[in-house]
């Protein structure tokens, strides 16, 4: 488990911005030590441990990257077409029989090994072959054309894949063609998820009058395993903090984060704050963040703990921009910021400065071919609806105050912000 010192998440301050906030979480939490071998055909997707180093070249030896004609560069006609005999044919596989002659061809395939003493491919298109077998290669083509010299993709002794990258299909693909069969990852981030509140029924029984069916546990366990975790479902804890203590402390001894939703604002029977702070230490991060300020992050047991706010949107929100670099900082992959797609607002908007705030919205194609973006229309941090309904977020930075028709905003598709 990871293992992290009562104050390292120590913070005084005003509120903490989004940007300090993913910071010190990517500065203080270490990946987890275990590592294990997996064959490549499992190793989508998971964090890579060490570099892959290619022990040969990429590609092992010169070949042709066109269906054409093999040539010498001494004998590249210069100022007009020129006749040549095409003395061999060679395909992928395959290798000449024997060095290329002086002024003749080798017809050669994609793929193909260059025939010893050509280093130049003309592209069949732009040759003309007589009834005689013969060919005409017309003038102009550099030297070296339309050839893959050995190592130009990787060199060998490079690291392919660096420590630290989770692995996607091209990587995968990338291993294979140096010959990889297995490559060393680190193991899966253990996370234990929790919901806190009296209000909160499962679904499938039958709620009391003043309760509601638990939403935020299933997707936040939904969101993890995206992010490739393993994750324990320890179900909902009521405000009884004679029960959450135990709880937190059990889970915190057996995994590698501790996450909650709901009970860590400053209300009478918001208990979260103040057992972890009696188990613990906690900093509440009174985040400047819209939706999601109470947001609360410390150690138990030396385990790193979040608790997340309890309406289904902030907890989303804050999940994406304080739980999602944790897991990354937890698997010891590199933080990766999600790339926006700029597009045209279609409505008017006010905020306060100091403060980042998410519109849920979605984006449409405008009569000009700009994407334009449509705000959801309605408001508030518990509506599922407006996660449910849209395509992304806007992000408005800090010193936004407002947002007019026409202007250029920033849209986070969540396919960016989920994996």
């Amino acid at each position: 488990m990871a293992q992290l010192t009562d104050d390292c998440f120590a913070f005084g301050g005003p509120m903490m911005s989004v940007d300090e906030a993913v910071a010190m979480i990517a500065a203080r939490i270490a990946p987890v030590a275990d590592t294990q071998i997996l064959p490549l055909a499992e190793a989508d997707g998971r964090v890579l441990a060490e570099p892959l180093i290619a022990r040969a070249p990429l590609p092992r030896f010169a070949n042709s990257a066109v269906d054409g004609y093999a040539v010498r560069s001494a004998d590249l006609p210069s100022a007009a077409e020129e006749t040549f005999p095409v003395i061999d044919r060679v395909a992928a596989g395959a290798s000449a029989e024997a060095p290329l002659a002086q002024r003749a061809v080798v017809r050669i395939f994609t793929g193909a090994p260059m025939p010893q003493g050509a280093d130049t491919v003309f592209m069949q298109e732009d040759v003309r072959v007589l009834p005689d077998g013969q060919v005409v290669l017309p003038p102009g083509l550099k030297a070296g054309a339309n050839v893959r010299l050995p190592g130009e993709d990787i060199a060998v002794g490079a690291a392919a894949l660096p420590p630290g990258r989770r692995l996607r299909p091209q990587d995968i693909a990338l291993a294979a063609a140096l010959g990889a069969t297995e490559l060393k990852v680190r193991r899966r981030p253990r996370v234990a998820v929790f919901s806190t509140g009296d209000e909160l029924a499962l679904p499938g029984t039958v709620p009391d009058a003043a309760q509601l069916f638990d939403s935020n546990r299933v997707m936040l366990l939904a969101m993890l395993k995206r992010l490739g975790c393993e994750v324990s479902d320890l179900g909902i804890l009521r405000d009884e903090p004679a029960s959450l203590a135990p709880a937190l402390r059990a889970a915190a001894r057996g995994h590698d984060l501790v996450l909650t939703s709901g009970g860590v604002s400053t209300g009478e029977e918001d208990h979260v704050k103040a057992v972890v702070e009696g188990i613990g230490s906690l900093v509440l991060w009174r985040m400047a963040i819209k939706p999601g300020r109470p947001v609360a992050m410390g150690v138990i047991e030396g385990a790193p703990f979040i608790g997340l706010p309890g309406n289904p949107a902030a907890s989303f929100v804050t999940f994406v921009y304080v739980v999602r670099p944790a897991i990354l900082a937890l698997s010891g992959a590199a933080q990766e910021t999600p790339m926006p797609m700029m597009v045209r607002a279609t409505f008017s908007y006010a905020k306060k400065t100091g403060r980042r705030e998410y519109v849920r919205a979605n984006v449409a194609r405008g009569a000009d071919g700009v994407f334009e973006a449509m705000k959801f229309p309605r408001e508030g941090a518990g509506l599922l609806s407006s996660l449910a309904e849209t395509a992304g977020m806007i992000e408005l930075p800090e010193q936004v105050t407002s947002v007019t028709p026409g202007e250029m905003v920033a849209f986070f598709p969540y396919t960016g912000l989920l994996a």
